[in-house]
């Protein structure tokens, strides 16, 4: 079976963040993942590897993939000051910090979240 060299690389990237970035339920792991259709971004204490908050560029209204990827940072750090979060460790998931990854990133900062 033919592996993606694409996909094996990014994986590569993962476990060196991984390696260096744990949450915890004081500060939790902000992780996201990105597709072809969607972002998904979630808080996780990995010491009982459970997830406290997600959202997903779905669940939110938006006419361009801007708009809704704003709005799912927002909609996080919202949902976090409900559960009484504020700081969180950023985990990139293998994605290069541009672009997207980025404008979440910024969106939840600005909603609140401290990292």
């Amino acid at each position: 079976m033919k592996t993606n060299i694409k996909t094996e690389n990014r994986d590569a990237r993962r476990r060196r963040v991984r390696a260096k970035v744990t949450g915890t339920k004081e500060c939790p792991r902000f992780s996201v993942f990105k597709s072809n259709t969607r972002i998904v971004a979630q808080l996780i204490d990995d010491e009982k590897g459970e997830t406290l908050v997600a959202a997903t560029s779905t669940e939110v209204k938006g006419k361009t993939n801007v708009e809704r990827i704003k709005e799912t940072g927002a909609l996080l750090a919202e949902r976090a000051k409900e559960k009484k979060i504020e700081k969180v460790v950023f985990d990139r998931g293998g994605f290069t910090y541009t672009g997207n990854i980025k404008l979440i990133a910024d969106s939840a900062r600005q909603g609140g979240l401290k990292f």
